[in-house]
């Protein structure tokens, strides 16, 4: 109950003081919450008990576990919850500096994406012919044209698509800000299919609703991520998450001579570094300024 309660103050800390989004602060809750579970156990909670010793040895021990991103993503959670505690008084300034920063060097590694074949059978594994299907083909062309993430699709209102203008508003998303991007027309055809032929009536204004119980209300982020999983399950594609899908639309994106801003654009990145990424799997463009390989010597 300890843990609870200091977890649901940081929490509000984070809400009140840092202004921190709601996915952000449950993710940061998750990982201060696991920690707190190794370190005390059923013990009372005594902030004494944290120190540098024991923040390098927890720290450590979960680079055996994870990826260097999620390590990183823990450490940030955790100087999240000491700067909590320092705020209040808790422990000394000194504890916040003891996290050990885990090794991340950017641009290490290669996004994952789908070749054209790869699509193709990936837009194969929906069945049209049915209402849920044609709801999961057109959240999953959201996602793969659009390259929105999950809970970006399940937000998507009636009134946010301007069918004349081609376009589809996002309300303040991730980055806190409104966005306006373009509507491909095969977005437009799956989606039209779909309020036209098989979502039901209701009173909603959101797109994609449930089909079964509770009927005609906004799905959750969790059903469109389940369409996703079980489409690559059919396939047999080595893949279930839906980021693979965001990459794919940026690494389309790049190989169609868009610009790196304008990639960003769509992506809603801050920063255009976290966007250059992508630039490593153009391939075709790469082979064209790589020097040719020397000749052996007579």
């Amino acid at each position: 109950m300890e843990v609870e309660a200091s977890i649901g103050q940081f929490d509000t800390y984070m809400r009140d003081v840092g202004g921190l989004a709601q996915i952000t602060r449950w993710n940061r809750c998750r990982y201060a919450r696991n920690f707190l579970d190794t370190l005390f156990d059923s013990q009372p909670l005594v902030f004494d008990r944290i120190t540098p010793e024991a923040l390098i040895q927890y720290v450590t021990d979960q680079v055996h576990h994870y990826q260097p991103g999620t390590v990183a993503a823990l450490a940030g959670a955790l100087r999240g919850y000491l700067r909590f505690l320092q705020f209040n008084d808790m422990i000394p300034t000194y504890l916040v500096e003891a996290i050990p920063t885990p090794p991340s060097w950017s641009l290490a590694t290669l996004p994952p994406s789908l070749c054209g074949s790869d699509m193709e059978c990936f837009w194969s594994a929906f069945d049209c012919s049915t209402a849920i299907g044609k709801r999961d083909f057109a959240m999953a062309h959201c996602l793969a044209d659009l390259a929105l993430r999950c809970q970006e699709v399940a937000d998507i209102r009636l009134d946010a698509i301007d069918w004349r203008a081609g376009v589809l508003h996002l309300p303040r998303t991730k980055n806190r800000r409104a966005n306006l991007l373009p509507l491909p027309e095969t977005t437009g055809q799956a989606l039209v299919d779909y309020l036209h032929r098989g979502r039901p009536t209701c009173t909603s204004r959101a797109v994609f609703v449930y089909h079964r119980a509770p009927l005609g209300q906004a799905v959750a982020k969790t059903t469109v991520r389940g369409a996703i999983r079980r489409a690559f399950s059919r396939t047999g594609l080595p893949w279930s998450g839906t980021h693979v899908l965001r990459h794919t639309a940026a690494t389309r994106m790049l190989q169609a001579g868009v610009s790196i801003k304008e990639i960003a654009d769509v992506l809603r990145h801050r920063s255009i570094d976290t966007t250059m990424i992508y630039t490593k799997v153009d391939l075709p463009s790469l082979a064209c300024v790589a020097l040719p390989w020397p000749e052996r010597w007579s």
